[in-house]
């Protein structure tokens, strides 16, 4: 898989591959824009929408269900991709829009800078952070996502960028989704770096993936500093070898663990894409969902 992050040594050039994991797919043509400062109308269908920040107008896609109402609160998932990538990469690997159309939620795909985003390793300086509070305020006034239902998704890179924003965006994100990303870097080193509301969570890691260690070691961390109790998990009647923890923590939020041994750095159940894993009995879109509509923010 190629990497162009800046050769490091030891444990340090593991994790940093691990968050930008790249991927050779071909890159499918997409519409135009809207030029930043244009007037946005909420309806369904596929929009492709600007944003300043930070002196850039940052792209992203955003899919409205058949069912869109803009007069009613609509929970949001905003997903994001692996590096290098883009947000109509991601969204052609992973079916999220399908899922959206039936359970009538919205779905933001934004563009990292240069590829990537400024995760827990790796990458770029953007303030990716501040990014996703202006996305999600956006939504939220503009699109009428739900304040209590906004959650966050991502790949390698895009799951790395998923956990520092449960830290740093305080109480914005009800629950996160993290395929072959984790919890890691010297970022997370001091005891006091985890959410301060609860933040849920649903990861999957692959026994095969070169940095499964880590992300379970990453997992183990946020568990013990949030005084999680994990216990084992029925696993997918179609994946007897996957196993699954559940854990309950001290500020009421809930962490879901999924750990395939015959996967690599992939996105379960994805049906197309070089990061995709469409044979492992189990769809980690679906489960994604399904764990997101069962934990809405906690106050």
């Amino acid at each position: 898989m190629r990497r162009t992050v800046a050769v490091l040594t030891g444990l340090v050039l593991t994790v940093v591959a691990a968050a930008c994991g790249g991927d050779r797919g071909q890159t499918r043509a997409t519409p135009a824009p809207s030029p930043s400062g244009a007037v946005e109308r909420p309806a369904a269908g596929d929009h492709q929408l600007t944003l300043p920040h930070g002196g850039a107008d940052r792209r992203y896609l955003l899919h409205a269900p058949p069912g869109y109402d803009p007069t009613r609160p609509t929970a949001l998932v905003i997903a994001l991709h692996f590096y290098p990538g883009s947000g109509a990469r991601l969204r052609e690997m992973v079916g999220l829009d399908a899922v959206a159309d039936r359970e009538n939620f919205l779905v933001a795909y934004p563009d990292g800078q240069n590829g990537g985003f400024n995760a827990l390793i790796c990458c770029g300086t953007t303030d990716d952070v501040g990014f996703l509070k202006d996305l999600t305020a956006h939504l939220v006034r503009t699109w009428r996502a739900d304040p209590d239902r906004v959650y966050l998704t991502g790949i390698s890179n895009g799951g790395d960028m998923s956990f520092r924003a449960a830290v740093e965006a305080e109480g914005l994100f009800a629950a996160i989704g993290v395929v072959s990303g984790g919890y890691i870097g010297s970022r997370t080193d001091p005891e006091t770096y985890v959410p301060r509301r609860p933040v849920s969570v649903i990861t999957f890691i692959g026994g095969q993936d070169r940095y499964a260690k880590v992300f379970t070691e990453g997992v183990r961390t946020w568990q013990r500093r949030l005084r999680c109790t994990p216990a084992p998990g029925a696993p997918p009647a179609n994946a007897p070898d996957v196993t699954r923890t559940d854990a309950r923590c001290g500020d009421g939020s809930d962490v879901t663990v999924y750990t395939l041994p015959d996967m690599g750095h992939s996105w379960p159940g994805a049906p197309t894409g070089d990061l995709a894993a469409p044979d492992t009995g189990l769809v980690a879109t679906e489960l994604i969902w399904d764990f997101f509509a069962a934990h809405p923010r906690r106050s």
